[in-house]
């Protein structure tokens, strides 16, 4: 048994600040950029007698959301190899932790698809050869309890929100790893859940299957996954299916009920002497949303940049781009889901440059 027999806290955290230069807005253009506050969190790491926490909660600006908690749950390691995680944890789904290596993420993560943490139970085993989660979500994270009360957009990751929520979820993933000198991770996640309709009072269904591979050789890592979404909601006669509201940040939008996603990523890490500079990680990313309505207009992004590792400061400089997305030079609203066939690509310039602590 791994018991921790004297009571030990560990508290970090990190300040962000945020330049971008975004080709859709022609006052920011004529001003050259805007250059602000982005976020400020803090971490807790406790543990007592073999049972741990670990705590993420966040504070960003008024027009993201504010304040609200990231992670935060409470675990047990039944030995070196076994634990259970009670709490907001982060869901076994795809690559993990991020499915990308820049500071936007992928296409994934506007979907809940990358980083998501909901409200459940999770057993996680990790050995040598394999890796394997099973988890139960009761819900997203629910910040009002109404009977008939929507789930606040105010959270780090999207979740299904207006007249419909997300409940009782079950997950599983498995995770088999080969190789020495070129290390291998080949997986398949799936999860299946309700779609609870304020207004019908009726179930309806939500699945995901997600196939990935990462990989590893020297300096070199590769990400590649393919995954398949179908949403069922049971709303009003007259109301659409094949739409589902997200939200996260302290906005809603649109997204696709049903599509396809597919994800390539790969970086390089480059150890240099540069002053304080220690390494300097390059990387693209690129993300491909097949929506499955004929009349949808898919949706694209693309992250090209450099990851600049000095200390505790870390800079990310991206030049992220993006088509029919909400992010980056859409309308925002239907932009993942109807989308618009005269868009065009749109880009935006970003340093972002956070002190972690």
């Amino acid at each position: 048994m791994l018991a921790q027999e004297k009571p030990e806290i560990n508290v970090g955290g990190a300040l962000r600040f945020n330049y971008n230069l975004s080709s859709w807005k022609d006052g920011q253009k004529d001003r050259g950029g805007d250059f602000g506050y982005d976020m400020f969190r803090v971490n807790f790491d406790a543990a007592w007698k073999g049972i741990y926490l670990n705590a993420e909660y966040r504070l960003y600006s008024e027009a993201f959301g504010g304040g609200f908690m990231k992670q935060g749950w409470v675990g047990y390691r039944f030995n070196e190899k076994d634990e259970i995680q009670v709490g907001l944890n982060q869901v076994p789904f795809g690559i993990q932790q991020y499915n990308s290596h820049n500071w936007f993420f992928n296409l994934t993560y506007y979907f809940g698809l990358e980083d998501d943490h909901d409200m459940g139970v999770k057993y996680v085993h990790e050995d040598d050869q394999f890796e394997y989660d099973l988890a139960f979500y009761k819900n997203s994270e629910e910040l009002q309890f109404g009977g008939d009360t929507e789930s606040s957009p105010n959270r780090y990751s999207y979740d299904v929100v207006g007249r419909n929520k997300e409940i009782n979820q079950f997950n599983a993933k498995l995770i088999y790893k080969f190789g020495d000198s070129i290390k291998n991770r080949i997986g398949v996640s799936g999860q299946y859940g309700g779609l609870y309709n304020l207004d019908t009072k009726e179930t309806g269904s939500h699945n995901g299957l997600a196939l990935h591979y990462e990989l590893d050789y020297q300096n070199w890592n590769f990400k590649l996954q393919a995954m398949t979404i179908n949403n069922n909601p049971k709303n009003l006669p007259g109301e659409s299916d094949d739409i589902l509201q997200m939200g996260a940040y302290g906005v809603p939008y649109e997204v696709a009920a049903d599509f396809n996603i597919y994800t390539l990523e790969f970086s390089k890490n480059v150890p240099v002497k540069l002053g304080p500079i220690s390494n300097l990680e390059f990387y693209n990313d690129f993300g491909f949303m097949d929506k499955k309505v004929e009349a949808f207009e898919d949706s694209f992004m693309n992250v090209t940049g450099v990851l600049v590792s000095a200390g505790h400061l870390y800079t990310y400089i991206d030049y992220a781009a993006g088509y029919n997305h909400s992010w980056l030079g859409g309308n925002f609203v239907d932009d993942f889901s109807v989308g618009n066939p005269d868009a065009k690509w749109e880009a935006r310039f970003n340093i972002n440059i956070g002190y972690y602590f």
